[in-house]
């Protein structure tokens, strides 16, 4: 098979394109022929030697896709040849998704919801099992108030379809160009709930959203200054839904101080316990919201086929936040 090999950390140029053994199916296994694959920040992180660069377990990027089923293994439940399928593989397949074909354990796949392109498909999986688990871990109710730093992105837009189709409707977020704005508009939050951050005092802005006062919720998806604002904004006692790992020590201090729950979303926990299953039960969850019409999927670009050019201007992309408030896809 054709795959994108890592050749080492650092920049981009370190991607070659490599002709591969095909993986063979363990009993428990599919063999996926993969149609499209997703970029995540977490890709460029690895490939930068971050923290993340643990879970990289093949010189094979890539951590979700969408595909159709080659062959079983003996011990499959569920899937035949021929299924059209979505995973968030993780660090769990033979080898990452910048290939042609994956073995992955059955019980992290859902069938993909019928009517919808491969392509769109395969932005599903990582940034809705987040979000999935983000929303009923908080368990927000219809009256309380809740602010999200990147809404526009894949997890924040995930997260707030989430909320609405439960009837929550007092959120609030952020957006920093004309593109992260039309994204949320398009999600159903109107005008005066999006903030600019590129305003000086956008915290101010934050709290006159929500009439002064502080918010019941935070999910903070981007780190750093917003992680500090999204602290700032909750009330005592709040709840703050931290899904990045990268709050500051300022935020961690305003969150003692105020005796906020601060809820840890990691998806790897449930890899950590061994609870496979949760991934292909909250998937097929998700997928079935899709096909029945409880949630739209998820906005794309596809950025272009599986070549080395491909995956380099992608991690350019996410890297300098330009993916405006869509998934970006590599078709295969």
């Amino acid at each position: 098979m054709k795959a994108i090999v890592l050749d080492g950390f650092g920049d981009v140029s370190h991607f070659r394109l490599a002709e591969l053994k095909d993986p063979v199916p363990g009993e428990e296994e599919l063999l996926i022929r993969i149609k499209a694959a997703t970029f995540n920040p977490i890709d460029y992180q690895m490939r930068q030697g971050r923290r993340e660069k643990h879970l990289l377990h093949s010189p094979v990027m890539g951590r979700e896709l969408a595909g159709i089923v080659v062959a079983v293994g003996a011990a499959v439940q569920g899937f035949a040849p021929g299924d059209e399928v979505i995973a968030a593989s993780g660090s769990r397949g033979s080898n990452g998704t910048y290939a042609e074909l994956m073995a992955l354990s059955y019980k992290v796949v859902a069938h993909k919801p019928a009517g919808i392109a491969f392509a769109t498909a395969a932005a599903i999986p990582s940034s809705g099992l987040t979000a999935l688990q983000t929303f009923k871990r908080m368990q927000v109710q219809r009256d309380q108030t809740v602010f999200i730093t990147g809404g526009a992105g894949g997890v924040g837009s995930f997260l707030i379809k989430l909320l609405k189709a439960s009837g929550v409707d007092h959120i609030v977020s952020v957006a920093g160009s004309e593109e992260s704005r039309e994204a949320l508009l398009t999600l159903g939050l109107t005008a005066a709930q999006i903030i600019d951050y590129r305003q000086e005092n956008w915290e101010e802005q934050v709290l006159a959203a929500n009439q002064g006062k502080p918010y019941d919720w935070a999910a903070e998806i981007v780190g750093g200054k917003s992680a500090e604002v999204a602290a700032s904004v909750l009330r005592v006692n709040g709840g703050y839904a931290d899904i990045t790992f990268l709050g500051t020590e300022l935020a961690r201090e305003l969150l003692f101080d105020k005796g906020c729950m601060v809820l840890n979303i990691s998806n790897y926990a449930y890899g950590l316990a061994n609870n496979l299953t949760w991934y292909g039960q909250s998937l097929q969850e998700l997928s079935d919201l899709i096909r029945n019409g409880t949630i739209m999927p998820p906005a794309v670009r596809e950025v272009g086929p599986l070549r080395v050019e491909t995956v380099q201007e992608a991690h350019l992309l996410m890297e300098a936040n330009q993916t405006k408030g869509k998934k970006l896809v590599m078709t295969i």
